[in-house]
């Protein structure tokens, strides 16, 4: 809120291309190197890999199936906004699933699983921000339903901890984890990277994909 439109759009061209990076290196340095020395590279968790990519495909089906094409007003406000938060919602209780896995296999897994996430949660939530507002919440109700979507990442948290201790629970919940980072990075962020096409702001991209890259290969000396 505090941030110029100006200053806000250039800021979030960063983070996008950072937290791309940041996605692709837990999924390929943290979340399936782990997972195939502990179980192998089974068929398990090639089909597990492939659910987190296609349950998202599916959520994100689900919030374009739901647009609403009506003027918004204060008596109608936009269904797009509401399917939104839910759709939201899910992801973040995901999200938690995913972190509490992470945690689950080591210590420096759950740190990388959990910045991994922080660093997409900052531009999406902040887009989720304005999808509201746009759809006729007030800013106020916009923050107060987007705080309250989030907190579904906490019970997610306790869910996977919970099922932890139940067989082999990770070598579902991992695998997923990666491939729904995968998801996420190549048909969200990437696609949304490639629409700038200046030199400089192209340049700025490919540097903050790299530094969430490197960022995620410094959390393996923990």
């Amino acid at each position: 809120l505090a941030f110029k439109v100006k200053t806000l759009h250039n800021l979030l061209l960063f983070l996008v291309s950072f937290s791309a990076g940041a996605l692709l290196g837990d999924a390929f340095l943290h979340l399936l190197p782990e997972i195939v020395e502990d179980v192998g590279f089974t068929l398990i968790v090639s089909l597990s890999l492939l659910f987190g990519m296609f349950l998202f495909f599916i959520l994100e089906k689900f919030i374009h199936w739901n647009h609403c094409h009506h003027p918004v007003t204060k008596e109608h406000p936009h269904a797009f906004a509401v399917t939104n938060l839910v759709g939201d919602g899910f992801h973040n209780l995901l999200d938690g699933l995913i972190i509490g896995a992470g945690y689950l296999v080591n210590i420096p897994v759950g740190i990388a699983t959990t910045l991994a996430v922080i660093f997409h949660e900052i531009p999406q939530e902040i887009g989720d921000f304005g999808v509201l507002v746009h759809g006729g919440f007030s800013k106020v109700k916009a923050l107060m339903y987007n705080f309250l979507s989030a907190l579904l990442a906490v019970f997610g948290v306790i869910v996977a901890l919970l099922l932890g201790g139940i067989g082999s629970f990770n070598s579902y919940l991992v695998p997923f984890a990666a491939g729904s980072f995968i998801y996420i990075a190549t048909a969200d962020l990437i696609p949304e990277i490639h629409k700038e096409t200046k030199i400089s702001i192209s340049g700025l991209q490919v540097l903050g994909f790299v530094l969430g890259v490197l960022v995620m290969v410094l959390l393996l000396r923990i």
